[in-house]
């Protein structure tokens, strides 16, 4: 059965390991979109980081030093990612995420951005809400769209200039027309 509270101590000590390597982590997936008001189900955390397969694949070999079990799914020449790792244990699965090699900015970004945490003294930093968006209009997909949608109709008071700038430093398109959808 799956518990939130040993999978999120599993993804602070992942975190944890990561930037002991120089590798730090932001939170993206269900879990920063919960930060941001929007809730829905997930039984996994997610990390994005900023690394080089070959960063990726040292990267699986300290978790596994340090007692995890971690597998890496290496990408091929159409995949948006830069690899994905999967943590998994009795606390669940924990992903880092690599946006290396592919889309670089947006991790960059957001860990040079607003400092967010999960919780108080948490190793777990929020991805930035402008980098939020950037990173689900970089996925696409009926699902990614749609929870962008539910992300900006559910925090309505925030300042789009700051989402536009982003899509634009990172030449995404199709937020125009998730805002018309939005507003129709």
């Amino acid at each position: 059965m799956f518990d939130p509270e040993a999978n999120l101590q599993a993804a602070e000590r992942v975190a944890g390991l990561l930037e002991g390597q120089g590798v730090p982590a932001v939170v993206i997936g269900a879990v920063a979109l919960a930060a941001y008001r929007y809730v829905r189900l997930t039984e996994d955390i997610d990390l994005g980081v900023d690394a080089d397969l070959p960063r990726m694949r040292m990267l699986v070999a300290t978790l596994r030093e340090d007692g995890l079990t971690a597998e890496l799914r290496e990408p091929d020449g159409d995949d948006p990612l830069g690899g994905v790792i999967d943590v998994s244990g009795p606390f669940g699965l924990v992903q880092v995420v690599s946006f290396g090699d592919r889309f670089p900015a947006a991790i960059r970004d957001a860990l040079a951005g607003d400092d967010v945490r999960v919780n108080p003294g948490s190793k777990l930093r929020i991805v930035p809400f402008p980098q939020l968006v950037a990173l689900k209009l970089y996925a696409g997909g009926s699902k990614s769209r749609a929870d962008i949608v539910e992300l900006l109709r559910r925090n309505p008071e925030v300042d789009l200039a700051p989402i536009r700038k982003a899509c634009r430093r990172y030449r995404l398109r199709g937020l125009d027309a998730i805002l018309r959808e939005l507003h129709a």
